[in-house]
């Protein structure tokens, strides 16, 4: 096993917060591998790019030697994950939830080893628990508590229902962590309070508390939002590769390196290498190129990572396209208005003309569509015959 100085400079990596840090490094000098757990409700049937911020970290853990629990909440998906929400959702049926649990399993494997992780289903603890069971679990923590969780009490404080089995969300989830004896949870910073729920019900059944690492929320393609498939500014990783790589590439060169640190496997050092010679003039556009190829790579495989390479080559790069392209936020809409907003034609009627004789272009393919409608927290290049070209970020 590597030594504990090593685990927790890797551990620590790109994490928000570590609580309780010293209790980590007890549990780590043990010597014994950690039960660690990290749990998704399957309530899409695709996984994208912010899922993996947290696989990624397990796989750290694993690559320490540590026991990874790939938790499917088939149980709480029943209920709905509340965080985050100023709306009760609506919660799925127990087929839609099995349906999206085997592609989960089949995308994880992209990322995890699968002869070192368990894959675990909470129904396993929860069916048998029973009615009587949810009760006495129920009783150990305080309405009280549960407002004190900043979504619950802004919409209590804003006079929006909370539905009483919203409060189970969290006690179940800490419950996980009692069923699977965890060492370590990881979470987003979103599930911080379930995550501390679930160190209070281990030290209620005599358990050692878990020691609780948050991850950051990775920003989606229009670089403010959380990455999010119902706001269209997500990477799935099931997408062709030449989708992937085409949206790695339009991400701002900002955001490229919070993607360097949360997704890429790639050295520190490494990083800061490509950081120092960027900042020395190399083109950041090369370093992009190297991600795009790591994360096609990862959830493909190196062939369709040269392909969509030479893909991107062929549309853009032997297009000329140009290195100072102006980066643009506008509102979406249908594509010939956006074309104005952009400054890129003068009107809505010469964007349809141009349209009309293919001197429009978007991420390099030619328009031919003149009703196309452009979806909010995209990332698009425009391109308007040989010379006008811009970055446009859709709001």
């Amino acid at each position: 096993m590597v030594d504990v100085e090593s685990q927790l400079a890797l551990i620590k990596r790109g994490a928000d917060e570590l609580l309780v840090e010293a209790e980590l490094v007890e549990k780590l000098k043990a010597g014994r591998p950690l039960r660690v757990k990290a749990g998704f409700d399957p309530t899409a049937p695709d996984l994208h790019l912010g899922h993996t911020v947290l696989i990624n970290k397990m796989r750290h853990f694993q690559e320490a030697g540590h026991h990874i629990m790939f938790l499917i909440g088939d149980f709480t998906g029943l209920i709905g994950d509340p965080t985050g929400k100023n709306t009760t959702r609506p919660p799925l049926s127990r087929e839609q939830i099995l349906q999206n649990a085997q592609t989960y399993r089949e995308q994880v494997f992209k990322i995890l080893d699968p002869e070192k992780t368990e894959v675990c289903f909470n129904s396993t603890w929860f069916d048998p628990l029973g009615a009587a069971g949810m009760i006495k679990l129920a009783a150990q923590h305080t309405v009280a508590r549960m407002l004190e969780r900043d979504d619950f009490a802004k919409r209590y404080a804003g006079n929006q229902p909370i539905a009483i089995h919203e409060f189970l969300y969290p006690l179940c989830q800490g419950y996980d962590s009692v069923a699977m004896r965890a060492d370590v949870e990881l979470g987003g910073t979103d599930q911080k309070f379930n995550l501390l729920v679930g160190r209070e019900l281990q030290k209620h059944y005599g358990q050692l508390p878990q020691c609780v690492l948050t991850m950051p929320l990775l920003e989606g393609l229009d670089g403010n939002n959380k990455m999010s498939k119902s706001l269209g500014n997500y990477i799935g990783i099931a997408e062709p590769p030449r989708e992937i790589f085409g949206k790695l590439m339009s991400v701002s060169d900002e955001l490229m390196w919070r993607y360097f640190e949360l997704l890429s496997f790639r050295s520190n050092s490494e990083i800061v290498s490509f950081k120092r010679e960027v900042a020395e003039g190399r083109n950041p556009r090369d370093v992009k190129v190297m991600l795009a190829q790591e994360l096609v790579a990862r959830f493909h495989s190196q062939r369709a990572a040269e392909l969509a390479l030479e893909d991107f080559q062929a549309r853009f790069q032997r297009g000329a396209l140009p290195d100072d392209m102006p980066e643009i936020t506008v509102a979406a809409a249908p594509i010939a208005q956006v074309l104005k907003q952009a400054g890129l034609v003068a009107s809505t009627s010469e964007a349809l003309r141009l349209i009309d004789g293919g001197g429009v272009r978007l991420d390099g393919d030619k328009v031919s569509e003149k009703a196309l409608v452009l979806e909010a927290g995209k990332t698009v290049v425009l391109q308007v015959g040989k010379r006008k070209f811009a970055r446009v970020l859709l709001a």
